[in-house]
């Protein structure tokens, strides 16, 4: 039986150190194979995705489990981190999730496949450009029955504190949403709509914690930032599940984004919300076009 707050309590600080190409590419080639570790010794065939950014060589890495269709649903999260920042919350709580996924759903078979992948280069210089992990991933799979993607971004900081919440475009969001940081958003553009609705309702069914969700152009600061951006790009239905990140933690992409920060009595909630999420569109035979 595996303790889920203690294993992503472990593996959050395990994995915050300052890692990407410009100034921490050791660290971030380490992640890389310290994620293909664990992959490996959990049963599973890892694939690379290799390739060259700044004459340094990253990857992608994902693994599947089979399925009784040729449907996909992509679970993925970001593995690098911004300069000069640790990266705790943004995105070693994703990527401690992803393994913890992945680890105990390994010997599930649902109707569709469910992939994990591990997105290398989501923070600038190269976010939102070809050399986005996300974005090289997403182009590559073109042709795949993707049914929809969960982008898994900055899961870890929730308070009670009053006005602890910003919005962008805050006078008209915050007559909406509340002002308490409490909460894990569900962030869509509209044409995954129906999959922001229905990621929704599996979470409540399996966790109380408070949620919210919207789906809102690309264009408004926040809805876009994270890698489920690439797969709007290819027409696939995805969600980001986030803390909201610089709309509410203080530390966001600094060098005090440590792995203390994080709630992880919290995180552990999220967590079971988030298998709920996978294992029900997993088995889900509705499109959410």
């Amino acid at each position: 039986m595996i303790d889920v707050e203690s294993f992503l309590r472990f593996y959050v600080k395990e994995i915050s150190v300052e890692r990407n190409v410009l100034m921490a590419y050791e660290n971030l080639i380490k992640t890389q194979r310290f994620i293909e570790d664990f992959l490996t010794e959990n049963g599973y065939r890892v694939e690379l995705q290799h390739y060259t950014v700044e004459e340094k060589k990253v990857a992608n890495l994902w693994v599947e489990l089979e399925g009784f269709s040729n449907e996909i649903i992509v679970v993925g999260a970001h593995y690098d981190s911004v300069l000069h920042c640790p990266g705790a919350n943004d995105n070693a709580t994703g990527v401690a999730c992803l393994l913890l996924l992945a680890k105990k759903l390994r010997k599930c078979k649902f109707r569709r496949r469910i992939r994990f992948v591990f997105f290398v280069n989501e923070e600038p210089p190269f976010f939102q450009t070809p050399k986005m992990g996300s974005y090289v991933y997403a182009q590559s799979i073109k042709g795949e029955n993707i049914t929809a993607m969960l982008s898994l971004e900055t899961l870890g900081y929730y308070t009670n504190k009053p006005n602890s919440q910003d919005y962008p475009l805050s006078l008209i969001f915050k007559m909406k949403y509340p002002s308490t940081g409490n909460f894990l958003a569900f962030v869509s553009n509209p044409m995954s709509s129906k999959l922001m609705k229905r990621a929704l309702e599996l979470f409540k069914q399996s966790v109380s914690f408070p949620t919210e969700g919207g789906a809102y152009p690309e264009c408004i600061p926040g809805v876009g930032w994270s890698d489920q951006w690439s797969f709007w790009k290819i027409g696939v239905p995805a969600v980001m599940l986030t803390d909201t990140a610089p709309f509410r933690y203080p530390f966001y992409h600094s060098s005090e984004d440590t792995p203390d920060k994080i709630n992880y009595p919290a995180l552990a909630k999220i967590y079971t919300g988030i298998e709920s999420i996978v294992k029900g569109l997993a088995q889900d035979k509705v499109s959410y076009k």
